[in-house]
């Protein structure tokens, strides 16, 4: 194939200020062409060489474009716990989720803390052929919290940031050094925000649901405390800091003062966290048991503000795949997480389209500002730019059940649940990674 050319798309690209139905013509990897009847020309002459997609669907639905889809936190769980998610299924994953940027968290079997599973993990995601995964290494030699790592080297070796996420780095000293390193070698060093001390044995968010249930409590201040201090240290490093997965109101606050002070802060939202609030335990359900947990309504309408107002810089999927086993049993017994990539884009189009949301805030935070975040090159709907595409039915409806799941696990409380919003195709590089068009599925 030589030429792709998509027909009276909506091209939606708030970082190049395209919003506008048009054509836009892809040939070796590129965005060539892109504006209106820009493609009238090849799709006039039929060839084999040529593919042209419509921009309405068969049933009369308008098509969008974005530019791809950048996750800046995902666990693909390989190598150890393949069962789980492998490589190639977790990048399966991504593309069916419009992503073509995927960073990859180090707690793996063993840790991602050496050169070798560096190497290993980019050569891996290279052979899948699919989005392109970016190994984000340990700050701490088997996330242990004590020795760094040898990041200079881990960045040679392919990593595009560090975290210990799973586990906060407790100690001052150590996450003042590990911002000190990070700066000199302008490697983001991403926490995970929360006071072991303070959440030894937590079940869920602490609060009158944990206490109606009998189950032992979450506080906010476990997170809040561990923003304040890294803010604090950040300022006095001068160095780049990153807030994963942020849940909480206080953390939010805190976050926006600091950037009001011109601190080097940035921070990530998920979906659940957005969309979710610990209610849905009630009924004692395991999928939503995740780490942070899901708080209350109040900490969701101040994220939802925080992510509009730009205090949250990106939307990140915290994808967390178990095995049925691992969520069955009582809930103090079961894993923490959910996974994301195929449901992100249609639990935040709910968010758009209940007007919770603008559409540019949600697609700047889901391309754009994470690249921006770890130093990828942002994708772009303008000519020129690299073919990473994210073809969008926003009306489509469809019901999550494991057969419409590329991800080996199914752990989410979506499951056979009917959503609005689904991924038609991604490319990356001009490479279609995901299609179902025409009832293509890879």
């Amino acid at each position: 194939m030589s030429a792709i050319v998509l027909r009276g798309v909506h091209a939606f690209d708030p970082s190049s200020g395209v919003d506008e139905i048009i054509d836009v013509v892809v040939e070796q990897g590129k965005i060539t062409r892109a504006g209106r009847d820009a493609g009238r020309e090849l799709a006039a002459t039929p060839s084999e060489k040529v593919r042209i997609i419509l921009g309405l669907s068969e049933q009369g639905n308008q098509r969008w474009l974005f530019p791809g889809f950048v996750d800046l936190h995902a666990h693909l769980r390989e190598p150890g716990n393949e069962a789980k998610e492998d490589i190639k299924s977790g990048l399966a994953a991504a593309a069916a989720g419009g992503y073509v940027d995927v960073c990859v968290m180090p707690n793996t079997r063993p840790v991602n803390d050496s050169t070798i599973i560096t190497e290993w993990m980019v050569h891996k995601g290279k052979a899948a052929n699919s989005a392109r995964l970016h190994p984000i290494c340990a700050i701490t030699t088997g996330q242990n919290g004590e020795a760094l790592t040898e990041m200079a080297l881990l960045k040679e070796a392919g990593a595009i940031a560090a975290s210990d996420d799973g586990k906060c780095v407790t100690r001052s000293d150590v996450m003042r050094r590990a911002l000190e390193y990070g700066k000199t070698f302008d490697l983001p060093i991403i926490q995970h925000a929360e006071d072991h001390a303070l959440t030894q044995g937590a079940e869920m968010h602490e609060g009158a649901i944990s206490a109606r249930l009998g189950l032992r409590g979450w506080p906010r201040i476990a997170e809040d405390i561990i923003v304040a201090r890294d803010v604090l240290l950040a300022e006095y490093t001068d160095s780049r800091y990153h807030v994963a997965h942020l849940s909480t109101l206080g953390a939010a606050r805190i976050v926006r003062e600091a950037k009001s002070r011109g601190i080097k802060v940035t921070c990530e939202v998920t979906p659940h966290h957005l969309t979710m609030t610990h209610e849905l335990l009630i009924g004692y359900d395991t999928a939503c048991k995740v780490n942070p947990p899901l708080r209350e309504a109040e900490d969701l309408e101040a994220l939802l503000l925080a992510l509009a107002d730009g205090t949250i810089d990106a939307i990140a999927t915290d994808h967390a795949p178990h095995t049925a086993s691992d969520k069955e049993g009582p809930i103090a017994d079961a894993a923490m997480g959910m996974i994301g990539l195929e449901l992100c884009l249609p639990m935040l189009l709910g968010l758009v389209s209940s007007g919770k949301l603008p559409l540019a805030r949600v697609i700047t935070a889901l391309s754009s500002a994470p690249a921006k975040i770890v130093g990828l090159a942002a994708p772009r709907i303008r000519e020129g730019a690299a073919a990473d595409l994210t073809l969008v039915d926003r009306a489509e409806e469809w019901i999550v059940t494991p057969s419409q799941l590329r991800s080996k696990s199914h752990n989410t409380p979506l499951l056979n649940q009917t959503v609005r919003g689904r991924v038609k195709a991604t490319l990356r590089d001009g490479i279609f990674i995901h299609d179902e068009l025409e009832g293509r599925r890879p």
